[in-house]
């Protein structure tokens, strides 16, 4: 039986997602680890890690994103049989991800004051300040990961990446456990010990994938040759192209820090809190497998482009969104028919009965939120496939800030509805992103057809 086109499209996607979906899990699951092992020190020290990682993280996603701008711009020289322009690509990644970073690592060193100027209690600002004064010392390397990650999946190529990630993973855990508590002749450092546990896995992470792009399948790429000097006209180029991206992470997580900080400041906030924070970890986590759908999708989009192939661009981009909705149908029908499975694993087999019920409220709302956050983050992986990323910031900013939050905040407070009016503002915002950035790609995609795919957005490729 001929398959058609549409369908011929699915596999090869999904063989490119999967990896990458793995390699995004496994990096989460990091933070899960740090987060767990500190918590057997204490109420503070759990405080502190929350803190200190979720603005250390946040920080981090605003500059990988910048960084993330090497996928597309390989995946089309690729495509284009171009292998100097993807080396090139990959390679001045790596002196933006120098760039970037130092400053970032020098600020900070001064996180603490910052958490104090903030109103954090004294004694948190200062374990959280410990934390990131450690872990700091990891941001360069993470950066230059991520370029490298970019030529590693901008060419098709995740597995390396995914069994560095998982490798990576292991070290962290053992390292976090060795560091916290101590043992083998090293002292307990406690929230210090985690940080460097961090910051010493993500370097040996970013050496061995140096190594494979160095002697393995990538050394055609050259791309450590020449590196001592920068070519200015293809750094600014790509960094043209990745700002917005960098911008567009910091937007959405930046929303999400500020619901949190809104559910905060309810009535009977401690129960609103638990109850919030158990349904967008849930749904973070199965975010991650539209996200890494959505970066296939923009490898296999950013490809076609690169080889003029006006109609596989289109049909990689909307392959990917199918594939991206349906699995979080599927993830949605457990948030709304089974809950208390959710529930159980935050929160165990007796729950707090105020905090299951409301969870039970925001999973039934977080099982609509996730259809559009699926198909959202599918489109904005196609967008920037065809390099096309300020108008996609434009869209994620009106979205998540001028809709998602502000209708979020009128319902909640206005209304009385609290974190659940919170969440159906969030839906909103996230439904009018869906909306608006696949009519962006619609438009960009149908443009092409009639003017040829080369670029599509208008962004010069790094040639």
């Amino acid at each position: 039986m001929t398959l058609s086109p549409a369908l011929r499209d699915i596999r090869p996607t999904l063989a490119l997602a999967v990896p990458i979906v793995l390699v995004q899990l496994s990096q989460m699951s990091m933070s899960f680890v740090d987060v767990v092992m500190v918590g057997r020190l204490g109420t503070e020290a759990m405080a502190a890690i929350v803190l200190g990682s979720t603005a250390y993280v946040t920080l981090t996603m605003v500059c990988v994103g910048v960084l993330v701008a090497v996928q597309p711009t390989v995946a089309q020289a690729v495509g284009a049989g171009d292998t100097d322009a993807a080396g090139r690509g990959a390679r001045q990644g790596l002196w933006l991800a120098t760039l970037l970073g130092v400053p970032f690592v020098i600020g900070l060193g001064f996180m603490e004051d910052v958490f104090l100027w903030t109103g954090q209690a004294p004694g948190t600002a200062a374990l959280a300040g410990d934390y990131i004064a450690a872990i700091r010392w990891g941001f360069v390397p993470n950066l230059w990961f991520t370029a490298l990650r970019g030529l590693c999946e901008g060419n098709a190529q995740p597995r390396p990446v995914l069994a560095v990630t998982v490798v990576g993973t292991a070290l962290n855990a053992g390292l976090n456990y060795l560091f916290i508590f101590g043992g083998w002749g090293l002292p307990a450092m406690g929230l210090v010990g985690s940080g460097r546990a961090s910051a010493i896995t993500i370097t040996a992470m970013t050496i061995a994938l140096a190594l494979y792009v160095r002697g393995g399948a990538l050394r055609r790429f050259r791309v450590f040759v020449g590196l001592r000097r920068p070519d200015p006209a293809a750094l600014a180029a790509l960094f043209r192209l990745g700002w917005p991206i960098g911008v567009g992470f910091g937007l959405e997580a930046g929303l999400f820090t500020a619901a949190t900080l809104f559910v905060g400041r309810l009535p009977n906030h401690e129960v609103a809190l638990a109850a919030h924070q158990i349904a967008l970890n849930a749904a973070s986590i199965t975010f991650m497998v539209p996200l890494g759908i959505g970066m296939a999708g923009g490898i296999r989009v950013g490809m076609a482009a690169g080889a003029g192939d006006t109609a596989g661009a289109a049909r990689a981009g909307w392959t990917a969104a199918a594939i991206g909705a349906a699995f979080m149908a599927v993830s949605a029908l457990v948030f709304w028919l089974r809950p208390g499975w959710v529930i159980w694993l935050y929160a165990g087999s007796s729950p707090q009965p105020e905090v299951a019920s409301l969870a039970v409220a925001l999973l039934g709302i977080a099982a609509v939120f996730q259809l559009f956050d699926g198909v959202q983050a599918a489109m904005a992986g196609a967008l920037r496939g065809l390099k096309d990323t300020r108008v996609p910031m434009v869209i994620a900013a009106v979205s998540y800030w001028g809709v998602g939050l502000t209708v979020g905040g009128v319902l909640g407070l206005a209304t009385g509805t609290g974190a659940r009016g919170l969440w159906w503002g969030l839906t909103l915002g996230l439904a009018v992103a869906a909306v608006g950035l696949s009519t962006r790609f619609a438009r960009q995609t149908r443009r092409s057809f009639q003017s040829g795919l080369k670029p599509v957005s208008g962004v010069a490729p790094l040639h």
